[in-house]
């Protein structure tokens, strides 16, 4: 029997190291944190769905079925999630979406993602639905990502908010899609966040050119994507999608050297991967900003022994690893690895 009312919680997530692989079959190490978006569906008796962002005030309502592209901002995830679900032939009841979110939107710290997961899971408990596997789920998502929002993201932070773990980062391979748990033991260092007061949007930034200068040099290489790529071939390309494979590569082999340094407790070693991975992704891929490299250096300065900028760049939060002893800077907000997705028991 179809439930009444369902509370679903998806978490954001922190990508400790490896950008802008997942959409080149690479390997990057992500985990879930405590901040997330909550969905609170009510079954209703029609096929219409009504929709309150409570953090925002908004509303929206439509009918199932006719969920034309596109209102803009957080409507068009509500309506590219049932549409995409209804193409999946799962299941979608008229309700009440009730939504709210503790993740900065733009931060970098994945809130469309979170949404997206947490609508899918509120939706399928009302309809007393088994989700689909994680991957087929992220699929969905991605698709939503993709075809109503206009942002070619892959699928690192759907992976991530829906098979965190607590006090574990995820070793995710996008090419075989194996997940690896991976113990993220900092003893007395700590992550933190800080926002570089420029927030970003994954469609209108330069994030989709960089996956078509990624397309662009595979096609000139001849190869199926980058995690095919052979340092020798660099030779072979042009500026600048030379030095956007070599970003692709090379951050491939820190996100390895990261999880042998978290298996030694190596924390040194896991600050000096974060700056390189920074200095990659700020020189070879060209998606740092003055305000992200302001914010980079406050964080350095506050004794960070690595800082690099999270999610997909041009603007956002910034990472910062920093050892016991060390006071962040103000506003700089502590994040730790916590459990993924899922529907909230009701007493919760």
């Amino acid at each position: 029997m179809a439930a009444e009312r369902v509370t679903a919680f998806a978490p954001g997530r922190v990508n400790l190291i490896g950008e802008h692989t997942d959409y080149n079959e690479g390997l990057a190490l992500p985990f879930a944190i405590d901040a997330g978006v909550t969905v609170r569906a009510t079954a209703t008796n029609d096929r219409r769905i009504e929709a309150l962002a409570f953090d925002l005030g908004e509303r929206d309502g439509f009918l199932l079925g006719e969920e034309v592209p596109s209102p803009g901002g957080w409507r068009t995830f509500v309506r590219g999630v049932t549409a995409e679900m209804a193409a999946a032939d799962l299941p979608v009841v008229g309700s009440v979406l009730e939504i709210q979110g503790t993740i900065p939107r733009g931060a970098g710290l994945s809130s469309s993602a979170a949404l997206e997961v947490a609508l899918c899971l509120a939706l399928l408990a009302l309809a007393d639905v088994t989700p689909p596997p994680a991957l087929a789920l992220a699929r969905l998502c991605s698709r939503v990502e993709h075809d109503w929002v206009g942002a070619q993201t892959g699928l690192l932070d759907q992976l991530a908010s829906l098979c965190g773990r607590a006090d574990k980062a995820l070793r995710i391979d996008f090419r075989t899609s194996a997940i690896e748990p991976v113990a993220l033991e900092l003893g007395e260092w700590r992550l933190v966040t800080l926002d570089s007061g420029e927030h970003h949007r994954h469609a209108v930034s330069g994030y989709n050119d960089r996956r078509r200068e990624c397309a662009e040099a595979c096609e000139a290489l001849e190869i199926t994507s980058l995690r095919d790529l052979d340092p020798a071939m660099l030779a072979r390309l042009p500026a600048p999608l030379d030095a956007r494979a070599r970003h692709v590569f090379e951050e491939n082999e820190r996100v390895d050297a990261a999880v042998s340094a978290l298996a030694s407790h190596d924390i040194v070693e896991l600050g000096r991967l974060l700056n390189a991975s920074h200095a990659s992704l700020r020189d070879l891929y060209a998606v740092s900003t003055p305000a992200v490299e302001a914010t980079v250096e406050r964080l350095r300065a506050a004794g960070a022994a690595g800082a690099r900028m999270i999610g997909g760049g041009f603007g956002g939060h910034v990472l910062g690893l920093l050892p016991p002893g060390a006071i962040p800077p103000p506003g700089a907000y502590d994040v730790r690895p916590g459990q993924g997705a899922r529907v909230l028991d009701p007493s919760d």
